[in-house]
């Protein structure tokens, strides 16, 4: 039965573009009895409801489990750019994994855009899709230097890209280069689609259900909620982070990047998708919903749970209004991404744990491609069918030379956190420079405290201590969320998981009565 509400959820006080303009595609429907299934899906993003829909057309039996409701996490907070160049640049992979690989992942991007897009044909899905010209462009001598890099690389890996004389933006460059055949979609309306043929091919989707373990006994997964047990023969974890310490954690390092969806007073929004090549960059792109055009910029990424959000925002609204006649913001939010350690992602078994695990993570900020990607190659390892990207990515690979650097970069800023923020100076001795709405670390008799003072002025207490790696978490005012710096755990106001890789609460603090 669908459960209809006025619009989807997702994991942040800030609405999408996307979010408030679909209706909910929060499914919830009764529970089959046959059991086990083939394959049970937990997470209802882009990986898990591809994954979902792939299998059972090949005749499987699929379970998917969604802690909130599809398109809770990044695929609604996404701004939907399909590329065949990459955040991990062809230079890079050239380097790091050779040009063989480089060509192997440009094909199988340009494939991926065109699954997507007959996905949408076929399925008859109002998607908004649409084939963009995608542009890169320099500002500044240095620059200048990467992007003929990119542009050499790209070619030799068999991209259509090429030098031009605009960005499509109002603002100056030095070089541009043009990619062809990139493409730009709405991704809840996209997402939909796919729910809605995984239903009636007879897949079920269970909303608000979260897994809080699982085990393997006699070649069976069983996946434990509140709810109940669900058992089956393959389990997946389309969640970025499989739950747990493992692995993956040390791997990955978790990112968000903010963004804005502007109206113009001139009507210039651009006709392609534009990038340039900041630290970190921005990226630009305008889109239609109900007759409105949006020009949609994003950047000022940083790690999760480190900088300031308020801060992030400003520094991408103060550019915006640098560079464009502003008429209003229509929609701010931010959304988050996991950075791996050597480029590529980590998609296969999960490493270490029990057999026909399998897990998808470290999209860096392309994670409509590569998530709908991943989807096609858990297919074929479950299926047992052959995938050329397979070994590529296979989670249980570790190249020292091309991530020695930053696992060792990223899992010393773990370590920092996890001292520094126990053993700090700050001692708060009381909750009165708490304004409104606000929430802060204090220590009160030698314990530190997550604190909130609610708009009503009710103060609430959690343990800051995240239950993933004990690692002690940062309020975000700006989503108004509880963030860890080690991992991307992210927490409620009142301490509920929102996303993982915890798997508890955060416990919650009584104050005693004087």
């Amino acid at each position: 039965m669908e459960d209809l509400k006025p619009k989807t959820n997702r994991d942040g006080s800030h609405t999408s573009l996307w979010q408030d303009t679909i209706d909910t595609i929060s499914y919830t429907q009764e529970k089959k009895a046959a059991a086990p299934y083939d394959t049970l899906i937990v997470g209802g993003g882009i990986t898990g409801l591809t994954t979902a829909l792939l299998l059972q057309q090949q005749g499987q039996k699929c379970l998917l489990v969604e802690a909130h409701n599809p398109g809770y996490g990044t695929t609604g907070g996404t701004t939907a750019h399909l590329n065949t160049f990459l955040d991990t640049s062809y230079p890079e992979i050239d380097s790091d994994f050779g040009e063989k690989a480089s060509a192997q992942i440009a094909a199988a991007a340009r494939d991926t855009i065109n699954f997507i897009k007959n996905n949408i044909d076929v399925l008859g899905i109002d998607a908004d899709f649409e084939f963009k010209d995608g542009y890169l462009f320099s500002q500044n001598e240095e620059e200048t230097k990467t992007l003929d890099s990119i542009f050499s690389s790209s070619k030799k890996a068999g991209l259509d890209v090429s030098e031009t004389s605009t960005n499509q933006l109002p603002i100056g460059f030095d070089k541009c280069i043009c990619f062809k055949d990139q493409a730009q979609f709405h991704p809840l309306k996209y997402l939909n689609g796919l729910a809605q043929e995984f239903i009636r091919l007879g897949g079920t989707i269970l909303n608000d259900t979260f897994i809080e373990k699982n085990e393997e006994k006699n070649g069976l997964h069983y996946a434990y909620s509140a709810d109940g047990t669900f058992t089956a023969r393959n389990l997946v974890y389309a969640t970025h982070i499989p739950p747990g310490v493992n692995l993956l954690s040390l791997r990955n390092a978790p990112y968000r990047s903010y963004v804005l969806a502007v109206k113009l007073k001139d009507e210039n929004y651009p006709d392609g998708l534009s990038y340039d090549l900041k630290e970190p960059y921005h990226y630009f792109r305008s889109h239609e919903v109900d007759g409105e055009r949006h020009l949609i910029i994003g950047g000022a990424d940083h790690k999760t749970g480190h900088d300031d959000p308020e801060a992030a925002f400003a520094e991408l609204e103060a550019y915006t209004r640098e560079h464009f006649n502003v008429e209003s913001i229509a929609y701010k939010w931010s959304s988050q991404y996991y950075v791996p350690v050597d480029g590529l992602p980590y998609i296969g078994q999960l490493p270490g744990d029990a057999d026909r695990i399998f897990i998808a993570t470290g999209y860096n900020g392309n994670g409509m491609i590569l998530g709908s990607l991943a989807a096609k190659i858990i297919n074929d390892l479950i299926l047992e069918q052959s995938n050329p990207l397979a070994e590529l990515f296979n989670p249980s690979r570790l190249k020292p030379v091309a991530g020695f650097s930053e696992f060792i970069k990223e899992n010393a800023d773990v370590a920092y956190r996890f001292v520094a923020d126990r053993f700090g100076n700050e001692n708060i001795e009381s909750l009165t420079s708490l304004a409104e709405d606000e929430g802060k670390i204090v220590e009160l008799n030698g314990e530190k405290l997550a604190v909130y003072k609610g708009k009503d002025g009710h103060v609430s207490a959690l343990n800051p201590v995240c239950t993933h790696a004990h690692c002690i978490v940062n309020f975000n005012p700006e989503e108004k969320s509880w963030d860890c710096p080690c991992h991307g755990g992210r927490f409620s106001i009142d301490g509920k998981v929102l996303t993982g890789p915890p798997r508890k609460d955060l416990e919650q603090v009584v104050f005693k009565k004087a």
